[in-house]
Order: C-alpha cells, then structure tokens, then sequence
C-alpha cells in the first residue's frame, strides 16, 4: 500500500499515482471518509485519468466496507458530482480527479451534504488521520453498491434551464476542452444551443496529449488565444481538466482575467435578479467591489479557497460568488462552482449586449491595472510578511488571509502557500500600468529581500 501524509492538501486528496497514492491508499482513505462524515449513502465518479477508474473502485470498496451505500457516477466533471449529491439528497460524495494537474496526479474532492466541501479544517485532516492510521473495522454490514446512468441529461438540463438558449444565437465560438471532462458535458449542450462551435480537443484523454488542462498558465492558452485570432472567433473558452471551471479569451486573442469576468457576470445577474449580495475573493480588482455597488449588489470580499467561498455564501444568501483562479459559484447550483453555467451565461450576455467582448471589459483594463499573481520563494515566510508590515505601516493592514494592505489608488495582498515555502502577491493600481509595475516591483523587493 502507499498512502502518504502529503496527499492530504487543505481542500482535497491529491498526489502522484502510484508513489504517493495507490488504490490501497484510495480504499483507506474512502473507509476514512465515511467514519469521519458518518454517510450512509455516498456518491463517486471519476475524471478521465488512466489511473482514475481503478482509483474510483478502491475508494468505493472502503466506501462499502464502512458500511454506506455507494452509487456509481461514471465518468463525469467535478460539478456533475456536485450535482448529484445535492439533488439526489446525498449524504456525501466524492469526484475522484486530480484537477488541472498532469496525467501523474490523482486525487479526491469530497463533499457532505447539499455539495458542501469538506476541507482542512473541517475534515480532510481527520480524514488523513484515520487513513494513515491503524486499519478500521469493516462494518458488520457492508455497504450496498448502485450506478446512475442518467446523470449527463439532468445536469445539462438544469444547467441549460439557468440562461434564456433561445438568446444564445449568431456567435463564432472556439472550445478547448484540453481532452478533460468538459468533452463530456459539452456536445449535448452544442446541440441545443445556436452557437457556431469551433470544437478542440472536445475528447477525452486522460493523457492529456495536446497541453496540460491548466488555462491559467499562460503556455496551457497559447493555442485557444491563436485559434480565437484564426478563426476570427468572437469569443474562446477553456476549461481545465475536471471542467469545475472556465476561463474566456476575447476575439482580439487576450485573456480576461478572472475578477474581471467575475465583474462583468456580476452585473449581469444582478440586472436579471436585482439586488443581492456577491461574493469574490480578496485578491480581486476593485473592478468587482465597484461593478457590484453600481449594479446595485452588495459586495462581499473573503478569504481565498472554494471551501471558504462555499460557507460565506451560504451564511450572506449570495447570488454569486467569483473568485480570479476561475472559481464561478451560483446560489441556484448549491453554491457550488461549476465550469459550464459561467460559460453559458457569458454566452448569454454576448448575445444580449451585442458588443465583443474585448469593449465589455474595456472599461476595466482601462480603470483597474492588475498584477496578476506572482509567486516568491522564500526561506522565511513570517518575516517576509514582518517586513511587509513594518514598511507599509501607514497603509489600511488586514490579516483575514494573509497580509491585506490598502491606500487610496491601490493595494495588494500577499498570502503564504499552504504547501511550499511560497508567497502570493497581488496588487493593483488605479493609476496606471506603469504605477502598477513600480508598486509591485517594490513590493517584490521587500518580499525577497535578504
């Protein structure tokens, strides 16, 4: 058996296949999750990976031998398991997939509940506890075991069902589906909407022979935004490899960065259902905080991570929740995020505005000049972000995730890793690209300092 402590990250089981987790490992951990969440009927699927169907098997024989019914999904994105559970009333489930990471990976998303993630804190630790521990009895009375073949309908269904199709109409569209899960949900949902579909890599590979299925790095979109150029696209989109999220390049080929899209979907549910609060994530452009209060919403900033997001949305009933690494969330889709919902609502919006899209962020990329993330190895995390302290005293400090810092035309935030020896800056200027630029060349220098 290998199962080793590293695995167990703050909000999911993830790690090479088969060095640092086998399906010994995985059927451990799947015994683990059920004593720890106490679930009597547990949902599983699995994304497109080669280890991923002897994975899923194991984790469902621990599942069984806890003594809790399993249902079988299939092969199916991250958001299809978060589905399942919440509308078939689920104690708990689990999306056996590694994410955007290479083929090597493996891993597990679970959650409780209505789809509500059980994380670090509340569970994946105790989670990895029990597994790495001495062996769990089997239940006196295995677990019985059940497969739900008609999932792919209803979730395309009820996702279709949150935006008008018969206004999604007249667009040049180019998908890349990076031979992940999206390839699974996205040709039922082409044939019933009028888009004019430039397909790549819709099939899926768990080799992922064409580029990894990461949008978020810059090498992973280089050919959605020269497709987009060629084909004379209106619009490109891509997912990453369990499809739970989406990320837009305009028709002059360039990247929307995420807090900007979260902006724009802000505006536009907020017109459609009026007032309501909207979540995003402390690393955001002040385009969000802005584009919400004059949509008449109620911005609401936390702390980075899904299983964050997911409870402050539920304790401010939020309509929306947006967070810059392409984490979309609806209050209509259990608060959960999901890749294919933020897509069709874009597509939506496109059609409705009649405008590219490059002039629908105009406005921001003119207002707001943002750094994107940047990453600084350092031996010396806490006295990195001492100097931060010390150095921009006569800012507006806040330590909600990491340092927080404010003055009138711009911030950052600098956050450590939760695995590596990492901090994370973002930062914004509202006087220009170049004020950025010096800002966070500043910044940089007093993280990596000495």
């Amino acid at each position: 058996m290998t199962l080793t402590p590293g695995v167990f990250k703050a909000y999911d089981v993830r790690g090479l296949y088969p060095g640092e987790i086998d399906e010994q490992g995985a059927a451990r951990v799947g015994r683990a999750f059920v004593e720890v969440t106490g679930a009597r009927r547990v949902a599983v699927g699995h994304d497109v990976r080669l280890s991923s169907p002897s994975m899923a098997a194991a984790f469902m024989d621990g599942v069984v031998a806890g003594g809790a019914d399993v249902t079988f999904l299939g092969l199916c994105a991250t958001e299809m398991v978060y589905f399942a559970v919440a509308e078939g009333g689920y104690d708990a489930g689990a999306a056996i997939t590694a994410s955007h990471n290479p083929p090597q990976y493996t891993g597990a998303k679970m959650v409780l509940a209505g789809a509500l993630p059980l994380a670090g804190d509340s569970g994946i630790g105790e989670v990895g506890r029990l597994a790495m521990g001495p062996d769990l009895p089997a239940a006196a009375v295995p677990g019985g075991r059940s497969t739900d073949a008609g999932l792919l309908g209803r979730f395309v269904d009820a996702c279709l069902g949150m935006v008008d199709t018969s206004r999604i109409g007249g667009l040049r569209v180019v998908l890349d589906a990076a031979n992940g899960m999206a390839g699974v949900y996205l040709p039922p949902v082409l044939e019933r909407i009028g888009i004019d579909a430039v397909p790549c890599f819709l099939e899926p590979d768990g080799r992922f022979p064409n580029h990894e299925p990461n949008p978020l790095l810059e090498e992973n979109r280089a050919f959605i935004e020269a497709k987009v150029v060629e084909e004379r696209a209106d619009l490109g989109i891509a997912w990453d490899g369990d499809a739970d999220r989406c990320f837009f390049i305009d028709e002059t080929g360039q990247f929307v960065p995420g807090d900007f899209l979260t902006a724009l979907l802000a505006e536009h549910l907020l017109a459609r259902r009026g007032p309501s609060t909207i979540v995003y994530d402390l690393r955001a452009s002040w385009a969000v905080r802005d584009a919400v209060t004059a949509a008449g919403g109620t911005p609401d900033e936390f702390r980075v991570g899904h299983a964050f997001i997911k409870r402050r949305m539920r304790e401010v009933d939020a309509l929306f929740a947006g967070e810059v690494s392409g984490h979309y969330y609806f209050r209509d889709f259990s608060y959960a995020d999901t890749g294919l919902i933020p897509a069709l609502l874009v597509l939506e919006l496109l059609a409705e505005r009649g405008r590219p899209m490059s002039e629908l962020i105009a406005a921001y990329r003119e207002r707001y000049h943002i750094s994107g993330e940047i990453n600084s190895t350092v031996a010396d995390v806490p006295g990195a972000l001492g100097r931060l302290r010390e150095r921009y005293a006569d800012g507006r400090q806040a330590e909600i995730d990491g340092l927080s810092v404010s003055y009138d035309d711009w911030h950052f935030n600098v956050r450590p890793s939760n695995t590596e020896p990492l901090l994370r800056l973002n930062l914004e200027s509202l006087v220009s690209e170049a004020d950025m630029a010096r800002r966070r060349d500043e910044v940089l220098a007093v993280i990596r300092e000495g």
